[in-house]
Formats: C-alpha cells, sequence, structure tokens
C-alpha cells in the first residue's frame, strides 16, 4: 500500500503529546492523518489533517470515527475495547489488537498475563473491590508493607499507593485493585520493544529512570542505563519475552525492576510512545515516534541504537500553581549547550501535570546528567 502522500488514513485515538510527537513524523512522511480526543483544545488539533472532539470510552464515537481511516492507533490505553474489535471485524486494521489492549488495560489481568507466560513479576493478590483488603490482611492472606494498585484508569503516578499502615488504606477507592510485593529495588529500567506486523523486533537501549518521590512520576530517563552489561542484557531479553508473549505490533515499553540482588521483573508495559523514549527524538538514529510508525505500517524498522548520551528531564507543574501556564527561565536553558526543550501545548497547567519535556544529549552521560539537574533547578512551570 502507498501509505505517502495518497489517500491512505492513519487514524489515532487520543490527541495529547504523545499523538502530536507522532504527528511530527506523519508530517515529516505526509501521511495524512485523523485524530478522536475529548478536548478541542487538545495538543494534536493543529498538527492532523482532520480533527474530531469525543469520547474515547464512547463505543458508538470510537466505531464511527474509525470507519473513515484504513489503520487505526492509540495513544493513550483508556479507549473503547469493544468498538476496536468490531472495527477489526469489518476489516479495519488496530495496533495494538483489542486483545493485546484488553488485557494491558486491566492491571490484574495484565498480571495475570506475567504468570501464565512465565513473564517474571512481582508477587500479587487481586480483589474486586478495595474494601476486601482489610480481611485479607486480618486473616493473615496479606501483610504490610504492599503496593495498591487500581486494576483501572491509572497513570503517571494516579492509582498506585504504597501501603505501609492501616491508616494508609482509608483514602484509596473502593475499585477492583490489586495488592503488590513492595520490591527492594536498586533501579527501575525500562526497554522499548519494536516489533511491526511481520514480527521483526528490535529493542532501544535499556533506559534507566529516577522518579519524583512525591508525585510517583518520572523525573529523570537517562540512556543508557548506568548498569552492568550483563543486567542490560537479562533486561532486554525479558523484555523481547513480553512483547513476543503479547504479539504485539506497534511499540511496547516495559518498565522493570532491577531488585537488590539483580533479578529483573516487568513492572507494567505500555503498548505505545512512552515517557522513558522521549530522549530518542533527540540522541537516537530513529526517534521512538517514527519507529511506532514503521511498525504499524509493516514498514522496516529503523536503527534503534543512539547516536549520543541522552537524558530526558519532565516539565510538569510547579506546586500550589494551577491557570494559564509561563515556562519561566525557558531562556536560560536554551543558553546550555546540547539542550532541547519540548512543550506539549497545554494551555492550563496544575501540580505535577506533563507539560512538556527537556532533553539533555552529551558524548558524556555524566556531564549530560549533571546538565540535566541543572534544567530543573532552572526553570519553572508555573501559572500567570
Amino acid at each position: 500500500m502507498n501509505y505517502f502522500s495518497s489517500d491512505f488514513k492513519l487514524g489515532i485515538l487520543g490527541g495529547g503529546q504523545l499523538g502530536k510527537m507522532i504527528l511530527y513524523n506523519t508530517r515529516k512522511f505526509d501521511i495524512h492523518t485523523c485524530v478522536l480526543d475529548p478536548s478541542k483544545d487538545a495538543p494534536s488539533r493543529l498538527a492532523c489533517d482532520a480533527f474530531e472532539v469525543g469520547n474515547l470510552l464512547d463505543y458508538d464515537t470510537v466505531v464511527n470515527f474509525g470507519k473513515k481511516v484504513d489503520v487505526l492507533t492509540i495513544e493513550i490505553e483508556n479507549v473503547n475495547v469493544d468498538a476496536l474489535e468490531t472495527l477489526e471485524d469489518e476489516g479495519i486494521k488496530v495496533f495494538p489488537s483489542s486483545k493485546t489492549l484488553r488485557t494491558i488495560q486491566n492491571k490484574a489481568q495484565q498480571k495475570l498475563f506475567y504468570r501464565d507466560h512465565n513473564i517474571p513479576t512481582a508477587d500479587f493478590s487481586r480483589f474486586a473491590h478495595t474494601t476486601e483488603i482489610e480481611d485479607a490482611i486480618e486473616n493473615g492472606g496479606l501483610s504490610y508493607p504492599f503496593v495498591w494498585k487500581s486494576a483501572r484508569f491509572g497513570y503517571d503516578g494516579q492509582g498506585v499507593k504504597v501501603v505501609r499502615r492501616y491508616t494508609d488504606l482509608l483514602d484509596l477507592p473502593n475499585v477492583e485493585c490489586i495488592a503488590e510485593d513492595l520490591i527492594p529495588f536498586k533501579n527501575e529500567l525500562a526497554v522499548i520493544v519494536a516489533r511491526n506486523s511481520e514480527g521483526h523486533l528490535k529493542t532501544y537501549p535499556v533506559v534507566e529512570m529516577e522518579f519524583h518521590p512525591e508525585a510517583n512520576q518520572v523525573e529523570y530517563v537517562i540512556c543508557p542505563a548506568r548498569i552492568p552489561d550483563a543486567i542490560a542484557k537479562e533486561a532486554e531479553l525479558v523484555a523481547l519475552k513480553a512483547a513476543a508473549a503479547f504479539e504485539h505490533v506497534g511499540l511496547l515499553a516495559v518498565e522493570m525492576f532491577q531488585t537488590e540482588d539483580d533479578n529483573i521483573l516487568v513492572n507494567e508495559v505500555a503498548p505505545r510512545p512512552h515517557n522513558s523514549g522521549h530522549y530518542s527524538i533527540e540522541a537516537s538514529y530513529t526517534c521512538q515516534f517514527e519507529q511506532h510508525l514503521r511498525c504499524i505500517l509493516g514498514l522496516p524498522l529503523g536503527k534503534t541504537e543512539s547516536k549520543v548520551a541522552g537524558v530526558m528531564v519532565n516539565l510538569v507543574g510547579a506546586e500550589n500553581h494551577t491557570g494559564n501556564v509561563v515556562y519561566k527561565n525557558i531562556e536560560n536553558i536554551l543558553a546550555m549547550d546540547g539542550v532541547t526543550p519540548h512543550i506539549y501545548g497545554k494551555k492550563q497547567t496544575r501540580p505535577f501535570r506533563k507539560m512538556g519535556h527537556v532533553t539533555i544529549v552529551d558524548k558524556d552521560i555524566a556531564k549530560a546528567r549533571k546538565i540535566a539537574e541543572k534544567v530543573k533547578r532552572t526553570i519553572e512551570v508555573i501559572s500567570e
């Protein structure tokens, strides 16, 4: 099929920053794009050929949108999977598939999938409602501390809480959830696996993620991860095993723990471009967003190696600031060598909302990490 400067239409469910960055690359290739998002002010609205406002969880809305395109992809998992299944039945190509997405959307199902496919992951218990956890503790089936995770609709630190004592349970929503062993770990790692419709696979280098202690959000992504080669190889193999088990087409971001005794455990996966791959826009031969397009269109996969070391800093809304956004001191970071800010186009900021990211590239990873800290101290995402 001719995708370039043709009548072919690619549909994207979700018009946030990931969609916007996919669209950088559809523009490069002159691929006609249609985007559906619930917000009329979504970051992707200006970069696509056709933009529609609609609820991604509404069956009819997603089906009607999907019928207008040749291939449908996502930039967010929270979409109506029944609608995707209907579209597949009608011959529309959907990547990731409804089957893959149905499993990944629900963290309890996702964990059971790892268990069934011998993919290493932390031990867990599954509950239909959070209130059942109290009984499990009283009966000795569960003990503190553990990690509570909502089975559905968690993202960017939402729907996750470390529970160390009874009082930590009191404010949690009464929803389907899991209680997962709290793993002592040295590092949080991630590997992005690219798999096209022919089944060809490539991995990006292992990255290391440093988290904000309060917001439970990634603050820094460091590529390559500062870990021994043997650990990196093991992480890569586990990620490849996960991608093959899902029979996934597209990108699969596999987040993992490196435990104190150097075992690799899968934390969770995302079947789309991911925060842990943003560094690739500046640092890699083929950025993750172009690679995603290559995967879902059945094109040859691009080179995944890095040209240079990269560190990514997330720009999130400052605490105590809600309203029209202002990027304070952005000129100062633009004056630093190897620093590239990406502003997502969200007009309203609020505490810890992802508003952009900054990539720092350098031949020396230690130097890049030092500049990243300076960037973090310098730029502020505040309101007017």
